[in-house]
């Protein structure tokens, strides 16, 4: 078991997580993002790539869209 140390522990890695994550980088703040699945899995379960506008626009605002 290998230890890390950071400020933030984020639980998911979904768009919500990712974006979070991505936004606290941006602060100045360190995080670590952990997800149980598997990469393939997040990425190819039905809700992946579905997003409502406002959270497409959060995205592209942060230089991530």
């Amino acid at each position: 078991m290998t230890s890390i140390r950071t400020q933030v522990g984020i639980v998911g890695a979904g768009p919500a997580g990712l974006l979070l994550s991505h936004l606290l980088a941006l602060s100045g703040v360190e995080s670590v993002v952990l997800e149980d699945r598997a990469r393939s899995y997040v990425e190819t379960r039905v809700r992946a790539g579905v997003l409502e506008q406002g959270s497409v626009d959060l995205l592209c605002e942060s230089g991530v869209g």
